[in-house]
């Protein structure tokens, strides 16, 4: 199966690229190389290397940032993917696309499961439902994550480096220095390992395209997420309850957020449980020190 990933240079893509080039032919492309905001050369590099499937890895993942330039994040999040899905009808290929658990309000009072109705809060979160309908022109995989962690950087739109909410708050515990975390947001955490594999095992598996939840099972607030992480990097760890509210952000972000995997485990992709996959992702981390 020859595979061609886009944004390769960003913190999932290049975990998939590293899975996927053991067994497949992988065609790993970084934004510089292909801008999926350009049509025509998408359009071009599709034609031209003729995928069986691409990995989109390409997105706009400034929160904040999105509601000052609400066009950027259209034009990567939403338009970039309407021009990789229509490429890929082109050639037959199919599309996997990753979501947001951003595009839920975060009024829920048990995890969401892909029947939910989106109900996005700000721009950001628009600009990924849209990228999701868009998607939809080809045949797809849409996996929705939600908090990732481990793998590689992921990167501002101005290319600055920036890690995960998980990967800050290791570094914080690991420094010795003071965490702050909500005691009133609640998420599904996503490793990175994890949702690569559940994305090479779904292609393997030839299930029904679709939406699918791609994230650890079970759910727990920042603050049960920041102190069991301490817990398994074995360091003392001073973590500050905080509020939601107590905090101005840009963006208006979903309080609840989890998100129901069992449609993966429908077709019997198994995800392990969020505080396993942060045991896994401490072990690697100390192993780096």
């Amino acid at each position: 199966m020859k595979v061609l990933v886009t944004g390769a240079g960003g913190q999932l893509a290049s975990a998939a690229v590293a899975r996927m080039q053991v067994a497949h032919r992988v065609v790993s492309l970084t934004r510089t190389q292909l801008d999926v905001t350009r049509q025509t050369d998408v359009a071009d590099v599709v034609t031209r290397e003729r995928p069986d499937v691409i990995i989109n890895g390409a997105a706009y993942n400034d929160v904040d940032g999105a509601e000052d330039e609400p066009a950027a994040a259209m034009a990567v999040n939403a338009f970039g993917v309407r021009a990789l899905a229509r490429a890929a009808a082109a050639v037959d290929a199919t599309l996997v696309h990753f979501g947001t658990d951003f595009v839920f309000d975060g009024t829920a009072d048990r995890p969401y499961t892909e029947e939910a109705s989106p109900n996005p809060q700000s721009a950001y979160a628009m600009s990924k439902l849209l990228g999701e309908w868009f998607a939809r022109e080809s045949k797809h995989y849409i996996l929705r994550v939600e908090s990732l962690f481990g793998g590689g950087l992921q990167r501002h739109a101005d290319g600055r480096a920036r890690g995960s909410s998980l990967d800050r708050i290791a570094d914080l515990v690991l420094a010795g220095e003071a965490v702050r975390a909500f005691t009133d947001r609640t998420v599904s955490p996503s490793y990175v390992d994890d949702v690569v594999g559940a994305t090479s095992a779904l292609l393997a598996s030839e299930s029904p395209h679709g939406v699918y939840h791609c994230v650890g099972s079970g759910m727990g607030t920042w603050m049960e997420v920041a102190r069991h992480l301490a817990e398994a990097l074995g360091r003392p760890a001073r973590i500050t309850p905080v509020r939601m509210a107590s905090l101005r952000m840009a963006a208006r972000r979903p309080q609840f957020c989890a998100l129901s995997n069992a449609k993966l485990r429908s077709v019997g992709i198994v995800m392990p449980t969020w505080q396993d996959a942060v045991n896994r992702y401490a072990q690697a981390r100390l192993a780096k020190t």
